[in-house]
């Protein structure tokens, strides 16, 4: 873990406590839905409110379809450096946090 990747965390978790609003749902199940959430990442500015708000971002697990969607579950979670290494968010984040780019 980086001191870097931890300011970075921080200032994801202020601007979600602070109510930034993020498109939660729908949630991106289907390989077309998926395509459009990467495709708009990738057309967005970069910067960490557009990956927090098009990834759908959330501090607590949603669940959805009976099963509950935490970062420590998903696919993309690096566990020692607590992080997304899905390429198109590349973001710092929680175990308990949630995306609506969750897999398992």
């Amino acid at each position: 873990m980086s001191k870097a990747d931890d300011k970075i965390r921080k200032q994801a978790e202020k601007l979600l406590k602070d109510g930034l609003k993020t498109e939660v749902f729908p949630r991106a199940y289907e390989q077309d839905q998926i395509l459009d959430v990467i495709e708009r990442l990738k057309e967005s500015d970069g910067s960490l409110e557009q990956r927090l708000i098009i990834g759908g971002f959330t501090l607590d697990p949603i669940e959805d379809e009976d099963i509950e969607q935490a970062c420590e579950t998903c696919m993309y979670y690096l566990v020692h450096r607590r992080y997304c290494e899905l390429p198109e968010l590349d973001v710092p984040v929680e175990a308990e946090w949630s995306c609506r780019l969750w897999r398992i």
